[in-house]
């Protein structure tokens, strides 16, 4: 009794833990999210996001508009568009959105494209290789409001010096937001303690092993 009630105890500390460091890890994610850091970069890089036969989602067009603005602003000279195709799909991410960006005045030699992505941080992964070996590691990173947090993390890991300027035009309101503010914050917590790149390996394994999540 004495060994179960100790046990009970240790389990009461660490259920509180846990509630302390996801509570300060949400307001951390929803503090991001409202912090528009743009300042002058080697590049802007566009987190990628469905796209239709070649068209961009209002969710990816929300965040190139806002790359435009940034770009017309002198904040970066180039532009990275992320993001591979889904099985099926004729055209990546990264090519609907440079096709978008060349619909709103950006030249192509403004504009470079990841196309391997299937994730954030895949595509940020890439994107920091192909930047480093141009000599460019200063980025702002656009994505919608509640993504910021975790790819400015995963920027910091993959050793980019990275902001985070999200747009402010996103389709995403309201419940949905506040829903994807919490997704986020798991994602934030889990990789603070495993590692962004960890945690992106697990996740790759679980897609080539389906069920492995749940043993």
């Amino acid at each position: 009794m004495r060994w179960l009630r100790r046990a009970l105890k240790v389990g009461a500390v660490v259920s509180v833990l846990a509630v302390v460091y996801l509570s300060v890890t949400f307001v951390q994610v929803w503090l991001a999210s409202r912090r528009d850091g743009a300042r002058p970069s080697d590049a802007i890089i566009v987190l990628g996001a469905a796209q239709y036969d070649g068209r961009p989602s209002q969710v990816l067009s929300a965040r190139l508009d806002h790359a435009v603005d940034l770009w017309v602003d002198g904040i970066a000279p180039v532009i990275v568009v992320t993001g591979g195709s889904q099985q099926g799909d004729r055209f990546t991410e990264a090519g609907a959105a440079a096709a978008y960006l060349h619909g709103e005045g950006v030249p192509d030699a403004a504009i470079l494209r990841e196309t391997q992505g299937r994730s954030s941080w895949e595509s940020l992964a890439g994107s920091a290789r192909f930047l480093r070996e141009r000599g460019m590691t200063r980025v702002v990173l656009v994505s919608d409001p509640f993504h910021a947090a975790r790819i400015d993390a995963i920027a910091d890991e993959l050793g980019l010096d990275a902001v985070t300027s999200p747009t402010r035009t996103s389709p995403i309101k309201g419940a949905a937001a506040w829903r994807r503010l919490g997704t986020e914050t798991m994602r934030v917590a889990a990789g603070r303690v495993i590692g962004y790149g960890r945690l992106e390996r697990r996740g790759q394994v679980e897609r080539l092993v389906p069920g492995l999540a749940m043993l």
